[in-house]
């Protein structure tokens, strides 16, 4: 199960970026400025993962909070439906903590390396250096539609959508589509900015037994410690 943020989206920019129309890069401009003012937010999501090849749809539903810290931007997903999971993005590291396997996996990766199709959710990265972007008609819509085409192909994405409320600017639903053409669609809903959000809100707590699989040590060149059992904050 993969979700928008933790997504590796490295594109690089290209020269000769295409200009974007005026009405579609005010509200670009609108939508960056808007995250770029969140020191912290939560928010309620929905995710509907459609596997092309299989034709169904996996529907997940859970809460996000982000906070701009110190050291860091740090966001933490808490799936709740079908099955309880926790993601957590902090300090270059992505925690995965799956409770009914009793195991919790850290593995490597740098905020510094992605790219503006996420990091923009923290005020970095600019959507416009990286993306051709246009607005699209959408029946369906809530907000407008932005379709957002990486100026350079990278294997792992085609293409990303953003449903952009055209009051606020925030983003209403993301969709990123795989190459294989399946989607990973994001509704967001409730969002609170600024609610105060504090660093413990992103350390996980497991129980006793838990399995610890720490992939970062292996990755920095010293060998990784076999799996054992632990239990605390991480």
């Amino acid at each position: 199960m993969m979700i928008f943020l933790l997504l590796p989206v490295f594109a690089a920019a290209d020269a000769g970026t295409p200009a974007m129309n005026a009405e579609t890069g005010a509200l670009v401009d609108r939508l960056q400025a808007f995250y770029e003012k969140a020191n912290d937010f939560t928010a309620d999501f929905k995710q509907d993962y459609t596997y092309k090849a299989f034709k169904r749809t996996l529907t997940s539903t859970g809460k996000v909070i982000y906070l701009r810290a110190e050291k860091g931007p740090q966001m933490r997903w808490d799936y709740e439906k079908p099955d309880p999971k926790s993601f957590v993005l902090a300090q270059d590291k992505v925690r995965f903590y799956d409770p009914a396997a009793q195991q919790l996996s850290i593995m490597p990766m740098s905020t510094d390396k992605l790219s503006a199709s996420v990091s923009f959710l923290w005020g970095q990265g600019k959507l416009a250096a990286e993306f051709s972007i246009v607005k699209k008609d959408c029946a369906k819509c809530t907000g407008v539609l932005l379709e957002l085409t990486p100026l350079r192909p990278d294997p792992r994405f085609k293409q990303v959508r953003l449903e952009v409320d055209p009051k606020t600017a925030q983003v209403l639903k993301s969709t990123v589509v795989d190459p294989d053409g399946s989607e990973n669609a994001i509704t967001f809903s409730n969002l609170k900015m600024n609610p105060g959000v504090k660093g413990d809100a992103f350390v996980i707590t497991t129980p006793k037994g838990t399995v610890i699989n720490d992939m970062t040590k292996a990755a920095g060149g010293a060998p990784a410690p076999a799996p054992a059992p632990r239990d605390g904050g991480v």
